[in-house]
């Protein structure tokens, strides 16, 4: 009887389109990422390309409570973000700027749906799935490493998670915080399938990099999918330091 009303249930969900799933982290991505904090025992997030701030206020609603810095180089988003984090006294926004690898300044593309704003080229792959993020504008705001912030971030009792959602600059952002990653003992890192910017690295070169790097891949989530052929274009990739979870394989 118990299975014949879940399959009714079910039924009726599936007839308005919908999915009836547990929620839990094999289900749910943001519990997932929660309970990888929870397992590296993390104090302070990283959240490069935040956007409007829905990464951090989901890690919020998950349960997370250490410290979160949020990077975001659009000025229409960043308001929003200002706006999100001001009665939360743990999630800190740094300076307007692109995370990169060098030091100086840089015109930033924005997209008409904000999300996939870039400080890259977008290609016809991206607009043909998602006509939407066609390019209406750019603006010019400042690029930093963040291994020249080491300093003002990590201290002796930081144990880090970095979460970097660029739009096809993910490369840049690793290359621009090779002694940062050292003190890393997390990654949330978006991974393309193929090219949608010009001259972004793709996955392989990502999971390879960070592998010599110490870290392995623990986990991928549903990303970026075309609507109209079903093809898998984007996902997000988790990868936590091997010492931290005693593997040596």
């Amino acid at each position: 009887m118990k299975k014949f009303l879940k399959n009714k249930i079910k039924k009726f969900f599936s007839f308005f389109g919908l999915n009836l799933t547990k929620d839990n982290p094999a289900n749910n991505p943001n519990k997932q990422i929660f309970k990888v904090l929870n397992l590296l025992n993390i104090n302070k997030v990283l959240d490069i390309g935040a956007n409007e701030g829905q990464f951090a206020i989901n890690v919020r609603i998950s349960g997370y409570k250490g410290e979160i810095i949020s990077f975001e180089p659009l000025t229409s988003a960043r308001k929003k973000l200002l706006q999100s984090s001001k009665n939360d006294n743990k999630w800190k926004i740094f300076n307007q700027c692109v995370v990169g690898d060098a030091n100086g300044f840089i015109d930033f593309n924005i997209s008409g749906n904000s999300v996939s704003s870039s400080a890259l080229s977008i290609l016809k792959s991206h607009t043909n799935a998602s006509p939407e993020s066609e390019y209406v504008g750019s603006e010019r705001v400042p690029i930093i490493k963040l291994d020249t912030i080491l300093k003002d971030i990590v201290s002796d009792n930081t144990n880090l998670f970095m979460k970097i959602d660029t739009q096809g600059y993910e490369k840049k952002v690793l290359d621009g915080a090779e002694r940062m990653l050292e003190k890393v003992s997390g990654v949330l890192c978006e991974l393309s399938f193929i090219p949608l910017y010009e001259n972004q690295s793709l996955w392989i070169e990502i999971i390879e990099y960070l592998n010599n790097k110490g870290f392995i891949l623990w986990a991928i989530q549903k990303g970026f999918t075309d609507p109209t052929t079903g093809q898998s274009l984007q996902m997000d990739g988790i990868f936590l330091r091997k010492e931290k979870l005693k593997i040596n394989n």
